[in-house]
C-alpha cells in the first residue's frame, strides 16, 4: 500500500497551546464550553451545557445511553457543527479554528475505526502516514504503541482476528500516534471483560501521568469513580450535577448503617429502634436477618448500636458505608445506572 503524505513535524511542534502575553505558561483550560447546544429536529440532544476541563485532569461525563454524551463530545472534536453556544480547545475556537483544534486532540470512539483487512501494525503505520509522519517514523511509533498496549504478539495478525478487548486497545493506540495534548475517550470500555477494563483503566492513568488531559464519557459508575477527578452528570441532554465523586456523594446524604442480627426474630424490634433514632425507615434484607438505615449524622450509628445492645438484640456484623455514585445517579435521574456487560469474545489471547 502506498500513501503519499508530506512529512511534517510532530503535532506538538505544529500547534502550540497559547501562552499569556508576558510569555508565561498559559492557564487556559484544555476545554471550555458555554451554552453548548445541539438539536436534531425537535430533540435537543445537548441542551445548554457549560463545561470546563483543566489541563492534566480526567473529567468524567456520566450518563445513560442517549443522554447526549457522544453528541457533546463530537461537537467539541469538530465532528458535528455546534448549533449554539461556544467551545474552545486550549483557547482555540472550535468553530473558526477547527484545523488547529484537530491538531491538539485524539479521539477514540465507541467503535473501532481500523481496517479489518490490515494487521495491527499496518493499521498504526497507515494512520501515522495519514497524519504526516515519514514511513520510518510511522513504523517506529507503531512498534512502540503495540508494545505499550500489549499487542506486539498480535502485530502481524489481521484485525478480523482480534478480540473485542484487543480492538479497543488498538483503537486507543491510533489516537495516540502524534501524542495529542487532549484525548476524548467515548465509552472506551463498553463491552469489555473485567480484566481488560482494568488494563484500559491503567493505560488511561498512565496517559495522564505522562501529561495528557482526558475527557472521558461513560455510563459506568465504577469507571467514573475510579478514574475521574471531577464528574459531570448528563441526563436527557442537560447537565444535572457537577463535582468530585466525593462532592456528588455528599449531596445526597451521608452514610448508611448495615446491621446483621443473630436472630431473625429480632429484626422487627431492631428496625423499630433504628427508625426511632434516625427518623428513617430501614430497609430489611431479603433474608430477614438484618437491615440498613440511612444516617443524617454519622454519630447516629453509635446511637443505634448502643440501643440494640441495651435491648439485648445481638448482632453478628455491622458496617458503615458511604453513598456510591450509583446512589447519586439514582437520586439525580430516578433510575439506576447501567451495568457493564462483558464481551463474550473479549479475551486477550
Amino acid at each position: 500500500m502506498m500513501i503519499e503524505a508530506t512529512p511534517q513535524p510532530e503535532r506538538s511542534d505544529r500547534i502550540t497551546r497559547r501562552a499569556d502575553s508576558d510569555g508565561s505558561p498559559s492557564i487556559t483550560p484544555a476545554v471550555e464550553a458555554r451554552g453548548l447546544t445541539k438539536t436534531f429536529g425537535t430533540n435537543r440532544a445537548v441542551d445548554d451545557i457549560d463545561l470546563t476541563v483543566m489541563e492534566g485532569e480526567i473529567l468524567g461525563v456520566l450518563g445513560p445511553n442517549g443522554a447526549g454524551k457522544t453528541t457533546m463530545l463530537n461537537m467539541l472534536a469538530t465532528l458535528l457543527p455546534i448549533d449554539s453556544g461556544e467551545a474552545r480547545i486550549f483557547g482555540h475556537d472550535v468553530r473558526s479554528e477547527g484545523h488547529a483544534v484537530r491538531q491538539l486532540i485524539g479521539v477514540t470512539g465507541q467503535f473501532a475505526s481500523v481496517d479489518e483487512n490490515l494487521t495491527g501494525r499496518e493499521n498504526l503505520w497507515m494512520f501515522g502516514r495519514l497524519q504526516g509522519l515519514s514511513s520510518k517514523r510511522a513504523h517506529s511509533i507503531a512498534d512502540d504503541l503495540l508494545a505499550q498496549f500489549d499487542l506486539t504478539a498480535a502485530a502481524h495478525r489481521p484485525i478480523s482476528q482480534f478480540s473485542g478487548g484487543m480492538r479497543r486497545r488498538l483503537d486507543l493506540a491510533t489516537s495516540l500516534i502524534t501524542r495529542p495534548a487532549l484525548i476524548f475517550l467515548d465509552e472506551p470500555t463498553t463491552g469489555l471483560d473485567p480484566r481488560t477494563r482494568g488494563q484500559m483503566w491503567d493505560t488511561i492513568r498512565d496517559l495522564v501521568a505522562a501529561g495528557s488531559t482526558i475527557l472521558l464519557t461513560t455510563q459506568y459508575l465504577d469507571e467514573a469513580d475510579a478514574l475521574a477527578g471531577r464528574v459531570i452528570v448528563i441526563d436527557r441532554g442537560r447537565k444535572v450535577a457537577e463535582g468530585t465523586p466525593a462532592e456528588l456523594k455528599a449531596k445526597i446524604g451521608t452514610s448508611s448503617l448495615r446491621v446483621q442480627l443473630v436472630e431473625d426474630a429480632d429484626t422487627a424490634a431492631a428496625v423499630a429502634l433504628a427508625a426511632e433514632l434516625t427518623g428513617d425507615t430501614p430497609v430489611v434484607s431479603p433474608t430477614g436477618s438484618g437491615f440498613s438505615v440511612q444516617l443524617s449524622d454519622a454519630n447516629q450509628a453509635a446511637d443505634v448500636l448502643v440501643a440494640l445492645r441495651n435491648h439485648r438484640l445481638e448482632i453478628t456484623n455491622t458496617t458503615v458505608e458511604q453513598p456510591s455514585l450509583d446512589d447519586v445517579f439514582m437520586a439525580l435521574t430516578g433510575r439506576p445506572s447501567e451495568t457493564p456487560v462483558p464481551d463474550s469474545e473479549a479475551s486477550d489471547s
